[in-house]
């Protein structure tokens, strides 16, 4: 399986897999505006076992994009993505 993450605007990416739309990667943000982590989502919560590895759960947390795309199996960012 091959991801890739395209970035949409600063912190946010499409997550794709196989060249198709699968989810998303963003990065929260509080109220008053401070960054934290980042989360990886798809966009279909279907069952676990038709979930794509590693997805165990429809959203998992992160402390670094560089964790996000380490989990993914050291998926690729692309900086214009529909250019």
């Amino acid at each position: 399986m091959t991801y890739e993450l395209h970035r949409l605007a600063p912190g946010s990416y499409d997550l794709l897999l196989n060249g198709s739309i699968i989810g998303s990667v963003v990065q929260e943000i509080t109220p008053s505006g401070h960054k934290k982590g980042w989360s990886a989502e798809l966009l279909d919560d279907s069952s676990p076992e038709r979930r794509p590895s590693p997805f165990i759960a429809a959203e998992h947390p992160f402390q670094s994009l560089d964790a996000v795309t380490a989990w993914l199996g050291g998926a690729a960012i692309v900086e214009s993505a529909y250019a």
